[in-house]
């Protein structure tokens, strides 16, 4: 284990890294191109390719995980690979996209989908965008038929969270006093896939009520690491949360020692661009 622990925070008791593992980098999902996307998979084809991923973040005491664990093999089978070589225990973070029909056979259908996540090892359960999105009444300020699904998730003794793409679900989630734990929320110095713009989000992230898991803080490779990783713990609160994604276990090095330095403000303690002829100026 590394020396230095990356600093925690709290979600209804449960310690958690500030930064927290994406798994986007790691499936496929590269929000650039099919290229791009078969490039990960390629690179990251099994559970042995992102062994060295995972444990260099958990080295640093990044050991929670956040995404659609249960509906991506590759990432059920990385955890448990990881889990089984090191002794170690990755915090899961799920994000199941529920059949929200307001339907007995759509609500078994989502119980089931929960069960699942319980049945996986999952400690926080946040019901995808996605789906919750459908549910959202902006006239009444109200996310219909969310507390039974909260509920099925505490019957299973999880914790629940809420993925939340659309603001308003902060708001509205806090208003009503929802059993809600913890937020996602896109939140990158591009305004990359935000909803609103960045000063009415990061307003509503410094009002929410419960930590806030940031995602896409580099605009899904838009701005370099440096930047955008800076840019948010430099915005956030002291209880909130990035989470990164990487494709190679390099990049997770990089992107935690910037954590750490711009937490510490200084400057990271990273190697440059290997670009060729350089002037003296950028050696």
């Amino acid at each position: 284990m590394s020396e230095k622990q990356f600093p925690r925070t709290t979600v209804e008791g449960v310690s958690l890294p500030r930064m927290l593992i994406g798994t986007n980098w790691i499936v496929g999902f590269s929000h650039t191109s099919y290229a791009a996307d078969m490039d990960i998979k390629i690179t990251n084809h099994n559970a042995e390719a992102v062994f060295p991923i995972l444990k260099k973040f958990s080295d640093s005491g990044v050991d929670a995980i956040m995404g659609g664990l249960t509906k991506q093999q590759l990432m059920m089978d990385s955890i448990k690979y990881f889990q089984d070589k090191t002794g170690k225990k990755l915090i899961q973070i799920d994000t199941p996209i529920l059949n929200v029909d307001n339907t007995p056979e759509a609500r078994h259908e989502a119980e089931n989908m929960i069960k699942n996540s319980k049945k996986a090892g999952v400690t926080f359960c946040l019901p995808h965008h996605s789906c919750v999105e459908k549910l959202v009444d902006k006239g009444t300020r109200k996310i219909n038929r969310l507390p039974d699904y909260l509920s099925m998730i505490r019957d299973n003794g999880m914790i629940p969270g809420l993925s939340a793409h659309m603001p308003e679900l902060i708001i509205y989630s806090d208003l009503n006093q929802y059993d809600v734990q913890t937020y996602i929320q896109i939140f990158n110095c591009m305004g990359f896939l935000m909803q609103v713009e960045i000063e009415k989000v990061i307003k509503i992230i410094h009002e929410a009520k419960k930590p806030v898991m940031t995602i896409k803080p580099m605009a899904a490779g838009r701005v370099s690491p440096y930047i955008g990783l800076t840019f948010n713990w430099t915005v956030l609160r002291e209880c909130d949360m990035i989470t990164v994604g990487a494709k190679t276990e390099y990049e997770a090095e990089e992107d935690i020692e910037i954590g750490f330095a711009a937490l510490e403000r200084r400057l990271p303690k990273i190697k440059g661009r290997d670009s060729p002829n350089k002037t003296d100026i950028l050696k």
